[in-house]
């Protein structure tokens, strides 16, 4: 499992570009009228991740394998399916796929 999860942003006017786990991972952070979001793409690959907002996460294609702190064992989530990670908390991912997903954060 790939632990770096250390962010490079690189800040434009209108949006946040993040790299995650050696580029496996990248994001676009932006805010508008409806919150603080961002969106991106998984490679294959284990992740972990932690929180600092309460997060909700929407897999737009592809599926991510997802085990929060509290789940008794791992879910599949795939195309269109949402969970909820509270802020403060730590999560793994397992993408068997290239993976696209949204983020809003609360």
């Amino acid at each position: 499992m790939v632990k770096n999860q250390a962010r490079h942003p690189v800040e434009t006017p209108l949006m946040q570009v993040n790299r995650y786990f050696d580029d496996q991972v990248l994001s676009l952070g932006f805010e508008n009228s409806n919150s603080e979001s961002s969106v991106g793409v998984m490679a294959p690959g284990s992740y972990e991740f932690s929180t600092s907002k309460n997060e909700r996460m929407v897999v737009i294609s592809g599926a991510l394998v997802v085990q929060r702190t509290d789940d008794p064992e791992p879910l599949l989530y795939s195309d269109g399916e949402e969970f909820h990670v509270p802020a403060d908390q730590t999560f793994a991912v397992e993408v068997t796929e290239p993976t696209a997903y949204l983020c809003e954060y609360s």
